[in-house]
């Protein structure tokens, strides 16, 4: 009778956290399905509320899901900006990147303004057939949608020693972590970049996240992935660059043996974010800029990404475009766009560009030919940004506030 009881609390506790984060027909259906269901006062009262609390929310409007992305966050600001100005990589670190203490205050200040993290697969309904249709987002009345990803998160060969993570990693207790050298040389295992962060702010407040979704991850391939080597290249040696052949001085025993201890460590971590909520995009393999490269060259790196990132990840049908670039201008790709066929030819249904409006969406509905798509635009919260527009961030959070002190200023303009 005790273990039949300490199981109904489970079940209840289990339902009260897909509750807390708007999803009441899963909750209900979870208990409903309780083998103590019937017999259990307690469950058949919180089914009648779940019922009653679902009918209180309301549709968000599609068209007015924001989105925000970051790269990987600086932990050691001394690191990252102690070259001064001029650094080359100093200088891209304060344009693109955002500091963890700047993180932190953002998603802070997002929570208390109602923010909730959805999917962009809440956003959008794909069929078998690739057709793609507006999703349903229902919300508290008050909360805001918002879509969150990160790019990059390969932990490259040239941020090292610049005060950054070193690697997403599963810790004792099955969960992912960051693993981090101080200054000091001391390896930590802990919160140190968006992903596990992300989770324990989660866990805390459940309510940050529609249905358990968190955020999604932009890949590119040719240093490897989440901190791993790997690239085809980390087991022929062959095609390196000058990071990569240092690298190899510093690991002259890396073999095949590693490499395919590498590959099976980074999908190992994959799966696990899966499971809590995490997904994955393509970034392109190269980080290329689509609207510059030929439809033969955009091509070759989609092969690449398809080998050596999609069977690590598990498959994606979100391509971020590297950049911010994009396949075509705002009034939406048509199906003599050869570059949106063969990307679309090749599994990828939703496109994401840089857009610095507070919301951009479209839906391509020319189903006739198989153009269909969803597209969003999004917003980089970073040095860059926050220095030089801080007026169209008010939405999310007070940048003047937020702006990390140890940031050399003026923050290197752009290009």
């Amino acid at each position: 009778a005790a273990e039949t009881e300490t199981e109904s609390v489970d079940v209840m506790a289990e339902a009260e956290l897909k509750v807390a984060q708007y999803d009441y027909d899963a909750a209900i259906a979870l208990l409903k399905d309780s083998p103590d269901y019937e017999s259990n006062t307690e469950m058949q009262q919180a089914v009648t509320d779940y019922a009653m609390a679902k009918n209180s929310l309301v549709e968000y409007p599609i068209d007015q899901v924001t989105h925000v992305f970051f790269h990987s966050m600086i932990v050691d600001t001394n690191r990252a900006f102690g070259k001064g100005a001029g650094d080359p990589t100093t200088d891209g670190l304060n344009q693109v990147m955002t500091t963890m203490s700047e993180f932190t205050q953002i998603m802070q200040s997002m929570y208390d303004k109602g923010y909730v993290m959805v999917s962009l697969h809440d956003m959008c309904n794909v069929d078998e057939n690739g057709n793609v249709t507006r999703g349903t987002i229902l919300l508290p009345e008050g909360k805001k949608a918002f879509v969150l990803s990160q790019d990059d998160v390969s932990y490259y060969h040239y941020q090292d020693g610049y005060g950054l993570a070193d690697k997403l990693l599963i810790d004792e207790n099955g969960e992912v972590k960051n693993q981090y050298t101080d200054a000091d040389g001391n390896v930590l295992i802990g919160d140190y970049d968006m992903v596990p962060w992300i989770d324990t702010f989660v866990k805390e407040h459940p309510d940050f996240s529609y249905h358990g979704h968190k955020g999604i991850i932009a890949l590119t391939g040719y240093n490897g992935i989440l901190g791993y080597r790997t690239d085809i290249a980390y087991k022929t040696r062959e095609n390196l660059d000058s990071f990569q052949q240092a690298w190899f001085e510093q690991h002259p025993d890396f073999d095949e043996a590693a490499y395919n201890k590498e590959c099976e460590d980074a999908k190992a971590v994959a799966d696990t974010m899966k499971a809590t909520g995490w997904e994955f995009a393509s970034h392109t393999w190269g980080h290329i800029n689509v609207g510059q490269k030929s439809l033969e060259g955009i091509q070759t790196d989609t092969e690449k990404w398809l080998n050596y990132v999609s069977p690590l990840v598990g498959g994606t049908d979100v391509i971020i475009f590297a950049f911010g670039a994009d396949l075509g201008d705002w009034t939406g790709y048509t199906t003599d766009n050869e570059k949106f066929n063969y990307l679309k030819s090749q599994g990828f249904d939703i496109y994401c560009n840089v857009d610095s409006t507070q919301y951009w969406v479209q839906f391509g509905s020319d189903v006739a030919n198989g153009g269909q798509y969803m597209r969003q635009g999004r917003r980089n919260l970073d040095g860059y940004r926050m220095y030089y527009n801080p007026e169209l961030l008010e939405d999310l959070f007070n940048a003047k506030d937020v702006f990390d002190p140890a940031r050399p200023t003026p923050v290197p303009p752009m290009g």
